[in-house]
């Protein structure tokens, strides 16, 4: 309970008045005590004609799950404890501390209608993990408007924050797979694979090399074997989750970005027939999945990288390249997701990952920066702006050094702003299905 800005203007006015009754009235005291009696008795009076904190319910969402990266509305409901009965609880001000990973108003007002008070509320998820909103500060006025009253009520909303899986649930990413097979691929995918498919009448114009002479013998016709790509291929998603990956790109952390990326790849793969794992690190290897197939693998895959931690702590590729390299038994693609600063810090990534491409087809995922575009394109103003972009323009410059000498060692890279990440990485993945280079 506070005193209200009414009252503390109807004291500040009483105040000024038995002032001035102290400097010109002959007996000023009967007159101020009045006033000030007058005021007392009015506040008691409104306080107690007031419905207490009890009188009220406050009703809050229960558990919802939410995609990092995007908003939900959330809906309050102050109502009196009996529902159709007691005091109808008028506008009122709401206050929470929302945990941090969560954006959402400090403040926001509940509004009468129907015999309550409502207010929607947006939060935007900028964290993946379990979030609790325990409780709710709610300021009422009271009746003649002179004390606002502060109750606290319990609340019961728990937000998961999980992997951004849209691009999955929205059919982007099947729509892109059926696109790739049935478009432009199909008959690559169908007629120079290493898995046989069927046989079918040769005719004018097919290959005299897939001709099968033991079976045309049997059948008295020229017959073709048809291939297609072959299934069933080992995937490993491997996630850089050292210091580097928190920083914000798009208001996400990298490594959101990232698993995001992750998640929708493992799709495809299993979409594909294709199995998949994931393997996560940052100073050494904190997780390894082993590849498998089907749907409930995805639930797995997208449990495990929900789990994921925010690490502040450096990588050692080299711990982690290695290790990965002696869990896997047979050639599969291992797709690595992070990130690097420059060329000197690059060095040990560069070299344990070209080791691990003598095994295996590698894929490089890295996400570039609006901002070092942005800075260079902007025009300079002063000496500090030109200094920003002469910066960028090094890092920009080395950074592509390393893709290109990546790519060199015949790294699949896959670099690209956050928005374009997901649909170029399945993309390769394809491409390199289709040339059945696993």
């Amino acid at each position: 309970m506070r005193p209200s800005r009414r009252l503390l203007a109807i004291a500040s006015l009483i105040a000024l008045l038995s002032l001035g009754l102290v400097v010109f009235a002959d007996e000023p005291a009967g007159p101020i005590q009045a006033m000030w009696g007058i005021l007392a008795v009015l506040v008691v009076a409104d306080v107690v004609l007031t419905p207490g904190r009890r009188r009220f319910v406050l009703e809050a969402p229960a558990t919802r799950e939410l995609f990092v990266g995007e908003t939900a509305e959330l809906e309050f409901r102050l109502r009196p404890a009996r529902e159709g009965r007691g005091p109808q609880p008028g506008s009122a001000m709401a206050r929470i501390a929302w945990p941090s990973g969560l954006d959402g108003p400090p403040q926001f007002v509940l509004l009468p209608g129907g015999g309550d008070c409502r207010a929607t509320v947006t939060v935007r998820a900028g964290r993946r993990g379990h979030f609790a909103v325990d409780e709710v500060a709610v300021m009422r006025s009271s009746r003649f408007k002179l004390v606002d009253l502060v109750a606290a009520y319990r609340c019961s909303t728990r937000l998961v924050v999980v992997p951004n899986v849209r691009a999955i649930t929205s059919g982007e990413i099947d729509v892109q797979i059926a696109t790739e097979a049935f478009g432009s691929r199909a008959s690559l995918m169908r007629g120079e694979g290493s898995e046989f498919h069927q046989l079918r009448d040769f005719v004018s114009g097919m290959d005299s090399r897939t001709i099968d002479y033991k079976r045309s013998a049997r059948h008295g016709a020229l017959v073709a074997r048809e291939m297609r790509a072959e299934k069933n291929h080992n995937v490993v998603l491997a996630l850089d989750n050292g210091h580097l990956m928190r920083e914000e790109i798009a208001g996400l952390p990298k490594i959101d970005h990232m698993i995001n990326s992750a998640l929708a790849l493992g799709w495809a793969g299993i979409q594909g027939g294709d199995l998949v794992g994931l393997y996560a690190f940052d100073a050494r290897p904190r997780l390894y999945l082993p590849p498998r197939g089907g749907r409930p693998a995805f639930a797995q895959l997208r449990s495990k990288a929900a789990d994921l931690s925010y690490r502040a702590i450096e990588t050692n590729h080299t711990l982690a390249m290695t290790h990965l390299g002696q869990k896997l038994s047979r050639r599969c693609l291992v797709v690595v997701f992070s990130d690097f600063v420059d060329t000197t810090t690059a060095e040990l990534l560069v070299e344990n990952v070209e080791v691990l491409n003598r095994h295996h087809v590698v894929a490089f995922v890295s996400i570039r920066d609006p901002l070092l575009q942005a800075y260079q394109r902007r025009a300079a103003g002063d000496l500090g702006e030109v200094a920003a972009a002469v910066a960028a323009a090094g890092l920009d410059r080395e950074r592509r050094l390393v893709l290109d000498r990546l790519a060199r060692l015949g790294v699949f890279v896959v670099d690209a702003e956050p928005g374009g990440i997901t649909a170029r990485l399945v993309s390769t993945y394809l491409n390199i299905k289709a040339r059945e280079l696993i």
